[in-house]
Order: C-alpha cells, then structure tokens, then sequence
C-alpha cells in the first residue's frame, strides 16, 4: 500500500513498445484557473500562423490531395509546440497515439525489448529486456542509436523513432549503434516480436545468498517480490541481492511498495516542482517483511524507480550500492488529457532520494564501483561477485547470521 501526505493521486506510467524510459506520471484533465478566452499566442504570431497556412494550401505542389488537413495541421502545430521546450520527456501525443499507449500498458508489447530514453540530446538505450530480440543480440544500456534502417535518427523526435522501432512480430529492422570503445558503427539486424514482461526472477545462490532481479516495476511486482522473499527465506538464506540493473523503472507506488518492504516506515521519495500540487512526499508503512542483510546492484540501465528504490534504502538503511553509476531518470510527468482525445504530457517535478539527493541527469553513484556487464553466467558476472562478498563482509562485521523472518 502506498502511504502519502496530502491528497490522493492516481501515479502510472507509459510504457512504449521501445519505451522512453520509466516515466512516472499523473493523470489530470484541463488546467484548473486558465482562462480559456485569452488567445494562445498574440495577435501577430496568430496572423503568422494563418499567413504559413494559407501559403502551403495555396501553393504547395499536393496541397489538393491532402486528406484530414485540418486534423494533421492542428496536431502538428501542437507537437512542435511542445517540443520547442526542449524537454524529451514533456511531449504532445495525438488521438491514435494516446491509444496506443493505453493499449501498450497492458504489459504485452509488439517490438525489439529496449527501453531508450534521450540523453543530451542523443537517443540512448537504458536497458534491454530480459529474453528479447534486442537482449539476444547483445544490446547494451548507454549505446546510442544513430540510424533505424537507411535512416539518421539523430536529433529526431523520440516519439518518431519508437514509431520506426516497433512494427508487428515477424518483421525486420536494422539499428546502427554508437558504442563507447568501437571504432565503426555497429549493425544489428533484428526480428521483431510480441514482447510480454514478468517483473521478478529470483534464485539462492551458494545454498547461502537469496538473489532476487527486478525487470521492471509493475502492477504484479511488489506481489511477486513478496512471493520470492517467501521462497528464498523458506532456504535459509543467510542474506539477499536485489538486482535492478537494467531496469529502466515503472510504477512509483510500486517503487514505494517495494521500498516498504525492506524500510521500517519514514520517507521513501520526496517530488519538488514548480506548482503546489506538484510537491509530495511517499513515506513506507511501519514494519518490515524481512530483516536480512542487503545488497543493491545498480548499474547504467538503473533508472526512474529503480532508483527511488536504491535511493531510499541507502539514505534510510544503509544498505550498499554496488555496481556501477545508475542513469539518472528523476523526473515526474503529468499526463494532461485534451478534450480530442489526445494530451500533452508535462514534467512538473523532480524527485529526490530521502536525504534530498536530486537523481535526475546526476544518477546514482555506487558505494563500491564495480566494472562489468550483466550476464546469466552467473560466474562470470563480476558485479554480483562483488555484492555476494560485500554481503558476506557485512554478515561476518555484525557478527551475526540469520535466517529470514517476518516482521510487523
């Protein structure tokens, strides 16, 4: 359950096929207080606009053959309008967009299995997902996608590439990628697939460490993670890994659910914008599900409410980050919905950790940094090597073992 001060708020995310990166977002109608009788623009730049339209249909080469002209110029206007604030994740989605993305959130997904998100300007992958056509092919968080085919996508809205990203199962598209360290441009062919996503993975590992992977942050995550602490505890475990590397984020209530199971109530996340309603702060309930000793792996795919999570329990519990410096994807967005079916997604606040550290375009640095990729190959995953003797150190310093336990 999800602890607040103030008012109640419906929290979700937009999920794209090729995602943009865990945007944590509100949902609202029309601006309370705006009058809508003042024009949008002043007098001239209106006479501007009206100027540019009667040029194009008057002289453009097609301008008979255009269908719905109305409806494209509008919804044009609108998306450039957004745009010009120069902010990724502050976008315009039109009619059909927008129900696609409501289609999308139901956690089944025709694509390739990446997440991106932009990045000084540049369209970067956070993370791919476990088991796709971009995991299988060796994508990796932080490459950048430079061209989708034949065509340079540099500088290219980001809602335009996720559109030349996706497609239906069976058809192919090739992505050129910028990797730090290569020389050339790397070629990746890829098939793409109906994408389906399970939150959690979890094993005991040595007969001794419960390793519990967090995909993503959905509906079923914080479920699923009470399930796999259940498990693991029923093992004796003697302490647990939470891995959310490469995980690009998800739902901020489940962030904080997630957060409450290992934290003994106080602040979870804290959000600072512009407007009143903006500022809130989530706080975890009393009582923990468990008490073992923890580790959290974090990595460059971390991201959004990966790193609320990471954040609140090392600022509230001291527990070891350990890998490497995570994305730095702290903003929220609320959803505004346009009276045509279409709606302007706004960034109104930037969260920060409970010790009031701001994540967004800083990141998470690691209590130890650990180089490394994640692989399945367990003893070739340097970064949990690492967390697993990191745990051992701090079971062996407080001089205790223990098995997991309930608490309330």
């Amino acid at each position: 359950m999800l602890w607040k001060r103030g008012r109640d708020i419906a929290i979700g995310v937009i999920l794209g096929v090729i995602l943009t990166g865990g945007l944590l977002v509100f949902r609202t109608g029309l601006v309370e207080g705006f009058d809508f009788r003042v024009a949008p623009f002043s007098s001239q730049g209106l006479w501007l606009m009206k100027q540019a339209r009667a040029i194009l249909e008057t002289y453009h080469v097609d301008a008979d053959k255009q269908e719905n002209a109305e409806d494209k110029l509008v919804h044009g206007a609108l998306r450039g309008m957004v745009a010009a604030w120069e902010d990724p994740y502050t976008r315009y989605v039109d009619p059909d967009q927008m129900k696609q993305e409501e289609i999308e959130m139901q956690g089944e997904y025709g694509g390739l299995g990446i997440y991106i998100g932009k990045k000084d300007g540049r369209t970067m992958i956070i993370s791919p997902i476990e088991g796709t056509p971009a995991d299988r092919a060796g994508l990796k968080p932080m490459d950048e996608i430079v061209k989708v085919n034949d065509e340079v996508i540099v500088g290219m809205d980001q809602n335009e590439v996720v559109k030349k990203l996706r497609g239906a199962p069976g058809t192919s598209v090739t992505v050129w990628i910028r990797r730090e360290g290569a020389d050339e441009l790397l070629q990746f062919d890829l098939v793409r697939e109906n994408i389906q996503i399970h939150s959690v993975r979890h094993e005991v590992l040595d007969g001794r460490w419960g390793y519990i992977r967090l995909i993503q942050f959905n509906q079923k995550t914080t479920e699923e993670l009470l399930a796999a602490l259940d498990d693991v505890a029923a093992q004796k475990v003697e302490g647990l890994i939470l891995d959310v590397r490469n995980n690009p984020g998800g739902l901020l209530n489940v962030a904080v659910d997630v957060a409450d199971v290992f934290l003994d109530g106080g602040l979870v996340v804290g959000m600072k914008g512009r407007v009143e309603r903006a500022n809130d702060t989530l706080f975890a309930r009393a009582g923990v599900k468990t008490a073992l000793p923890l580790v959290v792996l974090i990595n460059e795919g971390s991201a959004s409410a990966s790193e609320i999570v990471a954040g609140a329990l090392r600022d509230r519990s001291h527990v070891l980050l350990v890998g490497k410096k995570s994305f730095g994807k702290g903003s929220v967005q609320t959803l505004f919905n346009l009276p045509d079916g279409s709606g302007v997604y706004v960034t109104i606040a930037r969260y920060h950790t409970p010790n009031g550290t701001n994540i967004d375009h800083n990141g998470l640095e690691p209590d130890v940094e650990v180089d490394g990729e994640m692989t399945r190959e367990r003893d070739k995953d340097v970064q949990l090597r690492r967390a697993v003797e990191e745990l051992a150190q701090i079971i062996v310093q407080s001089g205790r073992k223990q098995s997991g336990r309930k608490a309330s």
